[in-house]
């Protein structure tokens, strides 16, 4: 797909019969899409922050080049306005860092979604909610964005699911997740006790960023009755630990997004957004008892920390490194919060909206990679 094909194909004389070829051809998630007619793409490629033929890079596993007018075209199909164009341009280039594995997660059978988390003013500015319900239905921008890059790691990336119905088909999860229709959703800056997420990488409060990560569907996690950040962090730590993570074997960050109250309740106890990545780090661990032996086995040479288990006890860590369990808080009133585990071997990427800045190497992605060399 290119987006010459589009623009030609959507000059049509007749709109559904376009979309109904789209569909056709295998070029949308599943669900009807607006047809990227000439005029719609040049009123995106207006609000685009370079030159509509400029390259955004190469999408794995494919690996087609990606100009802003294929951009611009998979955000009409998606149902975007074209002020969105600034954060899908941010968002695609994030999910190109090395670190991010963007080729381990387009073909592999974890069941992985492409998570987008807008930070700054312009997160409200655009309407991407922060608050109540953020990460389900009802929020246009919400649904567009996450939706408009799921399209480019489709159309582009060739990430298409199936085990060889349509050639060229590369999605191989084995169940795969609704979260791959689309995932995105706003840091609620108003109601965090702490510095915000993309300060912690470097980045002013005044950045407008975007940040993606590989991850699965929310898992949820509900303490109403803890009064104390240790009582909660130890409900944290228990869901955390399970043998079926693909982290515990790979390595790789994973998010935990917390609820306002759930925040609160950590500030409150003395605990800042480091001292609960510490305390999740030593506590959220699995006891290797818990693991079948073949699978132990398999898994230790896997992920490279054979050696570590007597050191760990053979309580594995559901992370590397404290800093690999990333703490956001998002979402509305009530006592919930919720963790989203990664396919593992990859870490997420953080990118400034307009100049495309990227947050430095993460340091403990480097150590796990030399863990997994030894």
């Amino acid at each position: 797909m290119t987006a010459t094909d589009l623009i030609d194909i959507a000059e049509a004389n007749d709109e559904d019969d376009a979309a109904e070829q789209l569909h056709k051809w295998g070029w949308t998630d599943g669900l009807p899409v607006v047809v990227p007619t000439p005029e719609r793409v040049e009123r995106f490629l207006a609000a685009a922050t370079a030159d509509p033929d400029a390259s955004l890079g190469p999408i794995a596993p494919r690996g087609a080049e990606l100009t802003l007018r294929g951009l611009a075209a998979n955000a009409v199909m998606a149902g975007c306005l074209p002020a969105y164009m600034p954060v899908l341009e941010a968002a695609v280039v994030a999910m190109q860092q090395p670190d991010f594995n963007l080729y381990g997660m387009q073909m592999t059978t974890h069941p992985c979604a492409l998570m987008v988390v807008v930070q700054g003013p312009l997160a409200a500015e655009l309407g991407i909610a922060s608050g109540a319900g953020c990460m389900g239905s009802g929020f246009r921008a919400n649904g567009t964005i996450g939706r408009a890059v799921r399209l480019v790691a489709m159309n582009i990336g060739g990430a298409r699911p199936g085990e060889g119905e349509v050639a060229g088909d590369i999605d191989r999860a084995t169940q795969g997740t609704p979260a791959k229709w689309s995932f995105c959703f706003a840091e609620n800056r108003a109601d965090s006790p702490w510095p915000f997420f993309a300060q912690e990488l470097g980045f002013e409060e005044s950045d407008d960023v975007v940040t993606i990560g590989a991850v699965e569907g929310p898992h949820n996690i509900n303490d109403n009755q803890s009064t104390t950040g240790e009582n909660l962090l130890k409900t944290i730590a228990a869901t955390m630990s399970t043998p079926g993570a693909n982290t515990i074997y790979r390595g790789g960050d994973q998010f935990v997004v917390l609820g306002p109250e759930h925040a609160q309740v950590l500030h409150d106890s003395g605990f800042d957004r480091r001292a609960a990545q510490e305390y999740l780090f030593e506590h959220a661990r699995v006891d290797a008892t818990r693991v079948g032996a073949e699978k132990l086995e398999e898994a230790s040479l896997w992920g490279g920390y054979r050696l570590k288990l007597e050191e760990w006890g053979y309580r594995v860590p559901i992370a590397r490194a404290p800093e690999d369990i990333r703490l956001i808080v998002a979402g509305g009133t009530g006592k919930h919060s919720a963790w989203m585990p990664t396919f593992g071997a990859m870490w997420s990427s953080t990118v400034r909206i307009g100049d495309h800045r990227v947050a430095p190497l993460n340091e403990s992605a480097s150590w796990a990679n030399d863990l997994e060399s030894e």
